[in-house]
């Protein structure tokens, strides 16, 4: 069965058989942006040379300038990387940390980002210590309690998430970065949903250090990301790759930008095309970009509206916790065994996404969620998504129960 995308789904690439419901797993570039990367991209193979060597620095800047006016960030201090994993590993690796220092996470956190921290622990002696933040929940102050329970004097860093990959969370950020800080506790803030589903002032929020990706919600394309490093802690701050900036001296530039922005031979199309990205919105979908995020939320709500009454579930979270995705508890349901999938190829998904994709084309992630041991869906709403996808998935799940 073939479900109709809004209209809007003619700027992207998306398969029209497929009812696609997961852009926040890794995005969808829109073709006008990858049609811009495209000519970057012939532009640096018609003459190398001048394209990295003479002209991608001031390419750089301009595109950063950009990025840094959306996200009211301090340009100098923002470096592009491939992912927001990446930027949350660089943080780590230039942490000074000794053996009983205590790292503070939560238990809603990305599984990649917490073995990168796990990593982190074993080669110093510091301990990781998890809040344990409880799902469904009702108020934000939750989470700040949770945090609040296991923090000690001898917490040194917390990685804690904008927005939850699992859950689909807005933790209340603006509260927990100060209430650590004067704590004495780093903070690195894990936005990689943020930019482009939430507005961003990072001067206000001034976190240590933040990380998020562009070829999510910002719809640039795939190895498009950011790091934000507060003013007094750039000094000394490296990123995972030495090269030549290590020992270049320029005076006109500091030796944040010149270790970042040269990092050995690749393409920075990615990076320079963040600036098409954010034009994109106002000139393809006519609107600006506040009212593209809340109508996204909107939309999200709407979805969320659809599935728990199907479902006859409660709401995860206030709705002022959500943003353009959500992550519903599923009740018990009858999933059938899968047919015409290579039995040689074990599946990396749960058995419910794989009927949901196999049997009728919808993408949507399917995960365990430990406490209390329920699954969970989790959908995204992106302008390209319709009203009609999501009544589809509800009516598929009622089939099941």
């Amino acid at each position: 069965m073939t479900v109709s995308a809004h209209p809007l789904a003619q700027h992207w690439s998306l398969d029209p058989d497929v009812t696609y419901l997961n852009h926040g797993s890794f995005g969808a570039c829109p073709r006008p942006v990858l049609a811009a990367q495209a000519a970057l991209r012939a532009q640096l193979e018609a003459e190398p040379v001048r394209f990295l060597a003479r002209d991608l620095e001031a390419r750089l800047d301009a595109a950063r300038r950009k990025l840094a006016e959306f996200l009211g960030a301090d340009a100098e201090g923002l470096a592009f990387v491939s992912n927001a994993t990446v930027g949350v590993n660089t943080v780590l690796a230039n942490l000074k940390l000794v053996a009983g220092d205590e790292i503070l996470v939560t238990d809603h956190g990305y599984v990649a980002c917490r073995n990168a921290v796990d990593r982190l622990a074993q080669r110093t002696g510091a301990r990781v210590v998890v809040a344990h933040v409880p799902f469904p929940l009702h108020s934000p102050d939750q989470v700040l309690d949770a945090l609040d329970r296991v923090l000690t004097s001898r917490t040194r860093f917390c990685l804690i998430d904008h927005v939850t990959s699992p859950t689909a969370l807005v933790f209340p950020i603006a509260q927990i970065v100060p209430w650590l800080q004067a704590r004495g506790v780093a903070v690195l803030v894990d936005g990689a949903h943020a930019p482009g589903m939430l507005p961003l002032d990072l001067a206000t929020l001034n976190p240590n250090y933040y990380t998020g990706n562009c070829h999510k919600w910002l719809s640039a394309p795939k190895g498009s990301a950011l790091l934000h490093v507060r003013s007094d802690l750039r000094a000394g701050f490296a990123p995972l790759v030495t090269s030549h900036g290590r020992t270049q001296n320029r005076p006109d530039r500091s030796r944040f930008r010149m270790e970042f922005d040269w990092m050995g031979t690749g393409d920075p199309t990615p990076w320079l095309a963040v600036a098409d990205a954010l034009a994109f919105v106002p000139n393809a979908l006519g609107i600006d970009w506040p009212e593209h995020m809340a109508r996204n939320h909107r939309l999200a709500l709407q979805a969320l509206d659809i599935l728990c009454e199907t479902l006859d579930v409660a709401p995860p979270a206030p709705d002022a916790m959500l943003g353009a995705m959500a992550a519903i508890p599923l009740p018990q349901l009858n999933v059938p065994p899968q047919l015409n999938v290579p039995p040689q190829l074990p599946s990396l998904f749960d058995p419910l996404q794989d009927h949901l994709w196999h049997a009728h084309r919808i993408e949507v992630p399917v995960m365990d969620w430990p406490s209390p041991r329920v699954r969970l869906i989790r959908i995204s709403a992106q302008a390209y998504n319709s009203l009609e996808q999501f009544h589809f998935l509800a009516d598929t799940l009622r089939a099941l129960r």
